[in-house]
């Protein structure tokens, strides 16, 4: 079949979207299909760029591609996958949350406008009318699809995907660091963190990695280390290769893991597979999937007290963290999480 898989992308912004859509066409090109990806530059500001970008994804026409017929689209990510077609099957990652679970919140830039609430608006029905148009409908993980359930009324199956790179994960004898890697973002909640390592009534250390797409934030971060005095427990990496990220999981003692309202979580299931246990909090959503507490990690409220709790726990008992993490390992294997079962469910 000839395959488009459609998504967005922030320009010079890369994180799980870009590594799950390229592996999904990884996985499509090893199935026999020819596929390409579709990708729309995305840009939310003002507000009324994002109905810009929605009737570029309803102008486009992906019928058929230099005389030859495209035979299913694939539709990843707000606005790309409003994208006509006349066979098109929906994988959400989100939808714009903005107009959704974020509404109101302090994550949320779009109700902070005065036009905010119409273009919600907009966003929603244009979402419900696409929705009818689709031959299936599936996400990436429950948390997105209670969301779907709950806003626009559409059941959807959620539908789990290996992280990259699955099979080179390892485990070695723990260094004695928790392990936290993620773009440094408002939303995963370094913040939180660090307030956390301060409340410890261990020297826990945190290693962090990952790069911030706003240097204000990241810079505050690295402020507030020197503010809480935790300079020497919290290390800041940046940007490391995919090698070294594999090796700093297989040698810390747990993950670090405390979105607010993940949607999936490749950091979840990496830790699983280098048999580390995973810390995360009652609110983080997809993470919440995939830990089950003091069985295979630990779940905390998102307060820094809460938090710093959990993190003496572990950082107190290391042979029942290496227990927890090989707990964790052994139920991501019962699983049977596979790009052939996904594939499977989205060719129609």
């Amino acid at each position: 079949m000839k395959i488009i898989v459609t998504t967005v992308q922030v320009p010079f912004v890369r994180g799980g979207a870009e590594v799950h859509a390229e592996s999904l066409v990884n996985a499509l090109k090893s199935a026999g299909h020819q596929v390409e990806i579709v990708s729309i530059p995305f840009k939310w500001y003002p507000s009324e760029r994002i109905l810009d970008m929605m009737l570029v994804s309803r102008l486009l026409d992906l019928s058929e591609s230099n005389g030859k017929k495209i035979d299913l689209v694939i539709g990843l990510k707000f606005p790309a996958y409003l994208i006509p077609h006349h066979n098109k099957v929906l994988w959400i990652l989100h939808q714009h949350r903005d107009a959704y679970d974020l509404w109101g919140s302090k994550f949320c830039g779009l109700s902070q406008y005065a036009n905010g609430l119409q273009i919600r608006e907009t966003i929603i029905n244009a979402d419900n009318k696409v929705f009818h148009e689709c031959k299936a409908i599936y996400t990436n993980s429950n948390t997105v699809s209670q969301r779907l359930k709950k806003f626009n009324y559409f059941n959807s199956i959620p539908l789990y995907h290996p992280p990259q790179n699955a099979e080179l994960f390892y485990c070695q004898d723990e260094q004695s660091y928790f392990f936290f890697p993620s773009r440094l973002n408002l939303m995963k909640r370094q913040e939180l963190v660090l307030q956390a390592i301060a409340a410890t009534s261990n020297s826990v250390k945190v290693i962090f990695a990952g790069e911030s797409e706003d240097k204000s934030y990241e810079n505050y971060l690295i402020n507030l280390t020197k503010q809480l005095k935790i300079s020497d427990r919290a290390i800041f990496l940046g940007r490391i290769s995919e090698e070294e990220k594999i090796k700093y999981y297989s040698e810390a003692t747990a993950i670090i893991y405390p979105p607010f309202n993940e949607d999936y979580g490749y950091v979840t299931l990496e830790g699983m597979l280098a048999s580390k246990p995973i810390i995360t909090c009652t609110d983080s959503g997809g993470p919440l999937e995939f830990i089950r507490h003091e069985e295979t990690g630990a779940i905390a409220e998102p307060t820094p007290e809460s938090l710093a709790l959990a993190m003496d726990k572990i950082w107190e008992n290391r042979t029942w963290a290496s227990q927890l993490g090989r707990a964790a390992r052994e139920y991501y294997n019962s699983l049977g999480i596979t790009w052939s079962k996904v594939i499977e469910k989205l060719i129609v």
